[in-house]
């Protein structure tokens, strides 16, 4: 599934109203994120924080012994983890403040529950990428978080269409995918008529990560109905510090 590994992450939610934090912890949840922990004050987070160690925080601006920004301004002294500010405000002096002390994002109120899901999802994918799993093929593995493949010691970047095809495929693992469905998933809501353009880019993307693309092993061709890729495993992602990197590469 993808992002499965950001739903791991402890999210911290810190807001006085009690109606709110239930709100966003049923949000969290419909998406999957059980690890989930509140505080309703300044103090209290801070005391949380120290014994929970949480992955991300969800900052409420405005709270009863102090706000937001003294909060995140404390946390720094002893964590680095990335902070979403909420809040009522739609003060432009308000974001600058945040951002200003090194906020990830700033969610005004109130709110769609996907724009909260997108923006809490983009902040973890870029500040745990290096946890990502890599996804192990046949011949090759897949890094997804950095848009590449590690095949034979060699490091081989995806395009972003290629990226996209193959995580809709990896998401899909060992299951037929449609070819309306992976045209819409790399072109948008209107993918008639990019058949063409899918094969060639099923075409570049073999030549990656099969031996021998005309004999592929991991990304397979159901005639009539679509592609499926087969997946061996998913490992923790590495250092490619060793690897070679081509010199070249195909856009």
């Amino acid at each position: 599934m993808k992002d499965t590994y950001l739903k791991s992450k402890k999210v911290l939610i810190v807001d006085d109203e009690e109606s709110l934090r239930s709100m966003l912890i049923t949000i969290l949840e419909d998406e999957n994120f059980f690890n989930i922990i509140t505080a309703d004050c300044v103090k209290s987070a801070l005391e949380i924080c120290q014994q929970e160690k949480p992955d991300i925080a969800i900052l409420d601006v405005m709270l009863p012994d102090g706000n937001g920004f003294e909060l995140m301004d404390a946390l720094r002294s002893f964590t680095n983890i990335p902070v979403i500010f909420l809040t009522a405000k739609d003060d432009i002096q308000d974001k600058y403040s945040g951002f200003g002390l090194g906020a990830d994002d700033y969610i005004t109120k109130p709110f769609m529950p996907k724009e909260l899901i997108y923006r809490l999802n983009a902040v973890l994918r870029r500040c745990y990428k290096e946890d990502s799993p890599l996804i192990e093929l046949h011949d090759c593995k897949i890094d997804l978080a950095n848009a590449q493949v590690i095949k034979n010691d060699e490091v081989l970047p995806l395009t972003a269409k290629e990226h996209d095809i193959l995580e809709t495929l990896v998401r899909n693992a060992n299951h037929i995918v449609t070819i309306d469905a992976l045209c819409e998933a790399v072109w948008g809501d209107n993918p008639f008529g990019y058949g063409n353009s899918l094969l060639a880019h099923i075409r570049r993307i073999r030549e990656k990560i099969e031996l021998n693309p005309s004999k592929p092993k991991s990304l397979i061709t159901v005639k009539g109905l679509g592609y499926k890729i087969n997946v061996e495993s998913r490992l923790q992602s590495v250092s490619y510090t060793h690897l070679t990197l081509p010199t070249t590469s195909r856009v």
